[in-house]
Formats: structure tokens, sequence, C-alpha cells
């Protein structure tokens, strides 16, 4: 397994090609939809796609992505591109930050300077970390995929063989949200020998059978948890469903069109974050024009909406376990719950399937709460790793 550096480095002519495309964008009609009742509003979107074609900066983000040294890796015919970024202070603590969907490795990128570099933030030098955050295959930079089967224990292996084969860490810590949460719980459910601890937004942890987690399952100061699953659920069906059934269909369609991809992509950052409506109150337009620019540029939108497909024809992995050891994950977990996550788990359960150790209720925050509220989730990593450190 070679490992080669890497840069992003867009030609200029797919940037000529992606700015006239959205100069030239086929607009559905739309009416009746200043709420969003039937998806994206127009009028909100073209504002949106005509700062993406006139004032944002895609070499300027560039730069930026380029000031984290990258890489590129092949494991089992499956591209694997990562940030690593060594930690500054005293024995820098290896730590896997996994992403989700439609999410891109820069969602942690608000992370990267506090927790490698944690004197220049205000930080203690004992609590840095040495950074591995790669993207999701068929994700951004790790294509072009051109294998199938990549379920979630499939990619438990390769992040595995990444840090350990790869880069060598004996032990390291994980995390992440969404899929990112998945693999990560199930990494530290398998590899408990490798893996120091574990600080999630989403307890996926091996066992879980959501169909049969009930109201009574939830204490009565989870209520709210109730209340929220009942609010989001009918934003999580639509893409769920046509991904796990024919991503392909819909993929020649985002992999077409930016403003179809960004479309897409939007709508979900809007219904899981907690922005109360306005998208804009969680991230700036340069934030959400390089997460649509990523996924177009690199033509991975389709391959991205193939998880979904693999999961689902897997048996709903990660949720069977591997192993019948009590507790399911064995290795000190954590886990940040924000108050507009989409998939609530109850504390009690949490606490029979897990070695849990810190459980806090992050006071606002949604399903992509490490790119909404970086400095509350660089305090979670902190904190829930301090005790933790001198074992690995």
């Amino acid at each position: 397994m070679k490992v080669e550096p890497f840069q992003v480095a867009i030609p200029d002519a797919d940037l000529e090609e992606l700015r006239n495309r959205l100069a030239h964008a086929r607009w559905a009609d739309d009416f009746g939809n200043s709420d969003w009742r039937y998806g994206v509003e127009r009028g909100w979107l073209e504002e949106m796609v005509r700062y993406w074609s006139d004032d944002y900066d895609w070499r300027a983000t560039e730069r930026e992505i380029n000031r984290m040294p990258q890489y590129k890796v092949v494991i089992d015919g499956v591209p694997i591109h990562f940030a690593h970024i060594r930690g500054k202070g005293l024995n820098p603590m290896p730590l896997l930050l996994v992403h989700g969907w439609p999410w891109t490795f820069m969602d942690f990128h608000a992370l990267v300077g506090p927790l490698t570099d944690p004197v220049a933030h205000g930080g203690d030098p004992a609590e840095s970390f040495d950074l591995v955050i790669p993207s999701l295959p068929g994700h951004g930079f790790s294509m072009p995929l051109a294998t199938t089967g990549l379920d979630v224990p499939r990619h438990v292996d390769l992040f595995t063989r990444l840090m350990g084969d790869v880069l060598g860490y004996a032990r390291f810590a994980v995390g992440g949200g969404d899929w990112g949460a998945a693999i990560t719980n199930l990494l530290a459910h398998t590899h408990p020998d490798k893996v120091i601890g574990l600080l999630a937004t989403i307890p996926f942890f091996p066992g879980l059978d959501l169909t049969q987690v009930t109201p009574g399952d939830y204490a009565p100061d989870e209520q709210w948890m109730l209340e929220r699953q009942a609010e989001s659920g009918s934003t999580v069906v639509s893409h769920f469903t046509v991904q796990s059934s024919d991503p392909q269909t819909l993929a020649y369609a985002l992999v077409d069109s930016p403003v179809g991809t960004a479309a897409w992509l939007w709508e979900r950052r809007r219904s899981w974050s907690d922005c109360g409506g306005d998208l804009l109150a969680a991230y700036d337009r340069d934030f959400l024009c390089t997460l649509a620019s990523i996924y177009w540029l690199t033509r991975t939108i389709g391959t991205s909406l193939r998880t979904y497909w693999e999961h689902a024809r897997a048996g709903g992995l990660p949720f069977r376990p591997l192993h019948d050891r009590k507790p399911a994950i064995e290795v000190p977990c954590g886990y940040a719950i924000a108050p507009k996550e989409v998939m609530l788990v109850p504390r009690a359960l949490v606490e029979q399937a897990t070695n849990l150790k810190r459980w806090t209720l992050l006071p606002k925050g949604g399903h992509f709460s490490f790119a909404e509220q970086p400095a509350l989730l660089t305090e979670e990593l902190r904190s829930f790793f301090r005790p933790l450190r001198g074992g690995g």
C-alpha cells in the first residue's frame, strides 16, 4: 500500500463548466412553497446559486484545504483520501474522525487547529491530537470508486488498516457522526484492543434495533427526544428511501446538475441542523458552497449515495453484533447529544450496551454538530479523552 501526498487542484476547465452550468440552470416552477413544504424554495436557492456562481472563490477554499497535509492510498482496490495533521504538544493522541452523508471531511475543519495545536487556541499542550480525517470511499476526493459492497463493516476494516497498517498506530481514539458514528461504534466494538475510546454524536451501538425502541424506553426527562424524532421523521424518509433503493437513477441527475446537487444537499442541512429554518444561521454561504462544490467537482455525489444501498442490503448492519461479549462496546464511550439530532436513543439502553463514561446533552446543535458547534465538540473531545491519555 503506497501512500502518495495529495493536493487538491481542480482544473480551470472544470470550474468554468461549473460557473457556466450555474449561470444557465433551468429552473423548476415553484409556487405556494414559501415555507419549503414541497422542498427547497426557489427564491432562496436562486440567490444561493447566484452567490456560488459570482462570489464564491473555490481557489481560496482549495488553498485552505491544501494547508492540511493530505494523502491518498489504495487499500484492496479502494481509494482513500485523508488529511493527517500531526499534533503539537506532549505525546499527541491519535484520533480518527469519520464523517457521514451529506458531509465531507471539511465538516471537521474548524476543529483541526484547536485539537492539533491547543496552545495556540487557549488549550493545554498535553491535550493535543494527531488527527486522521479520511473522506469516505466514493465521497469527495476518495475517488474514483469502482468497488461495490462497501457496507459499514467494510468501512471498519478499511479504516482500521489505514490507522494500523498504513500509519502505524497500534492504538488510537475514534469519533464521528452520522455514518461516521456507525463506523466508529462498530470499530470500537470489533477492535477493543486497538481503540482507546469512542466519542460520537449518535450511539449506533451494535445490537441496537430501532424498531424495538418504544416510547416507554425514554425517561421522563427524555420526552423531548420523542418530540424531535416525530418532528424530523418525514425529513429522513425521502433520501433514505431513494438512496437505499435505486441510487444510480438519481445519480445521473445530480452528477449532471450542480444546482440539483446543491438542492439535494442543502435541504438535508436545513432539515437536520439547529437553524430554525434559516440555514444561513447555522453555516455561512462559503461553507455550503464548499460542500456542494466538493461533491459536484469530484463527480462523487452518485457514489456517495450507494452507502445507503449497501447498508440496506447488508441486513441493517452495523446494528448486528460481531461478538457476544457484554457490553457490546467494551472501550470507554462518550456521546455528545445535540437537541436537533435526528436519531435519539434513550440513555438507559446506551448504558446497557456500552462502557458509557460520558453523556453530554449539548445546549445547541443538530445532526451536523461537529460543523455547527465546533467549539462545543472540541471541548467534548478534550474532556472525554483527558483521563484516557497515557493508555495509548
